[in-house]
């Protein structure tokens, strides 16, 4: 049988998804289509809208084979860490591909950067130091760098998301000399960031997010713009959870975070640094909502996703040495799969290089606790007795078979 790993974080699982499930499958004549999908919190530094397990549940509907984990370690870091992390456990899982979103759709300027980039590496690295030491955000210094290096008419555009991330897929898949193969397909209709819903049937998770938040958590306005497995998954995790998550919900126990920790325990939390600590202090005494606490925050140098990244750090009380820098993943977390997800499971689960958790009271070796962590944290935005009944689901329910 053959896979194709997407890198998804499905929050929440759309139509563009539908299309980018089957087009991958199409055009590497994939049998199996394994998604590796971020946790209770993002890359992007954000909450995700629903558990992870309504959403591996809603990408199995949605024409998901088979749904694997992407560890906090690596889910919540800048594009090269969380590249690192996804591709490496597909090629674990024996994908023989992978396929990602991009602005036009084609592999070869992406393999062209890797080469050119891998070349120049020492260059590279200096011109983005120089960008950043004239007060640019990082994602802005490696776009001016990556222009000042390869000058042509085919330059990628790293201005954009997908293309930052599908440099770094294809990189990782390279560098590491992996057995996977990268494949991309033109990303449609709205942008990664686009806010706003469109008469096109393909709208972004950002605009779906908003929209759903601005209409006090009403799923009419999107549900031309999600499947309807999807709506039927947003409304039971209403019925059930009462609520639909967003940073506003924790931001008390946030602010509460910053305020009771003293600078130096600050200055102790993975990605804080420069001193920033104080600025944090000094914010969130005068913040009343989160989205205020981020507009005081920002700078030209700090971006609202590395700012964002920064308070999933500080929720989660997630230090500096206890973060992944150069490990690979070691564990595949299974959430869920269906008959041909699990036939193909059974072809490879012999030849895994790492362990395979499908439930968790069966593993407990060091490394995981990170993820429990997030897990338990996330589920502190609902009230009781949902909260204890989301943290229960983590150890103690089976794996999604559809």
């Amino acid at each position: 049988m053959k896979a194709c790993g997407l890198v998804v974080e499905y929050n929440p699982f759309h139509n563009g998804h539908v299309l980018h499930a089957r087009e991958s499958r199409e055009n590497t004549g994939a049998d199996v289509v394994v998604a590796v999908m971020s946790g209770p919190f993002l890359q992007r530094g954000e909450p995700a809208i629903v558990s992870k397990w309504a959403r591996a549940e809603m990408a199995l509907r949605g024409g998901i084979d088979l749904v694997i984990e992407l560890p906090y370690a690596f889910a919540t870091q800048k594009a090269e860490i969380f590249a690192k992390g996804s591709i490496s456990l597909l090629e674990y899982l024996g994908c023989d591909s992978f396929c990602f979103g991009s602005e036009d759709g084609r592999i070869e300027p992406f393999i062209t950067a890797h080469k050119i980039l891998s070349d120049n590496s020492v260059a590279f690295d200096a011109a983005i130091k120089s960008a950043m030491d004239a007060g640019n955000s990082y994602p802005t210094s490696a776009s001016l760098a990556f222009k000042s290096i390869i000058q042509n008419d085919d330059v990628l555009d790293l201005t954009k998301p997908n293309n930052i991330l599908g440099k770094e897929y294809v990189s990782v898949a390279l560098k590491n000399s992996f057995s996977i193969q990268p494949y991309t397909i033109q990303r449609v209709a709205a942008g990664y960031h686009e806010t706003q819903l469109s008469s096109e049937s393909i709208a972004s998770a950002t605009g779906i997010r908003k929209a759903i938040m601005e209409q006090k958590q009403e799923l009419e306005p999107v549900a031309g713009y999600i499947p309807q497995s999807t709506r039927i998954g947003l409304e039971h995790y209403l019925s059930t959870y009462r609520t639909l998550h967003d940073w506003e919900m924790y931001w008390p126990m946030l602010k509460y975070r910053i305020l009771s920790s003293s600078l130096m325990e600050l200055a102790e939390i993975y990605e804080i640094e420069e001193g920033i600590e104080h600025r944090f202090k000094e914010m969130a005494k005068q913040a009343t909502t989160f989205s205020d606490f981020m507009a005081a925050m920002k700078t030209k140098r700090y971006t609202w996703t590395r700012l964002q990244r920064m308070c999933v750090h500080i929720f989660t009380h997630t230090l500096k040495g206890k973060m992944i820098h150069n490990d690979l993943p070691s564990y595949i977390r299974l959430l869920g799969m269906n008959a041909r997800g699990q036939e193909y499971l059974r072809t490879v689960k012999k030849d895994l290089p790492v362990p395979l958790i499908s439930k968790l009271s069966a593993y407990q070796k060091h490394g995981i606790e990170t993820d429990l962590r997030a897990a338990q944290v996330y589920a502190l935005g609902l009230p009781e007795p949902y909260q204890a009944s989301l943290m229960k689901r983590e150890y103690e329910s089976p794996i999604i078979i559809k």
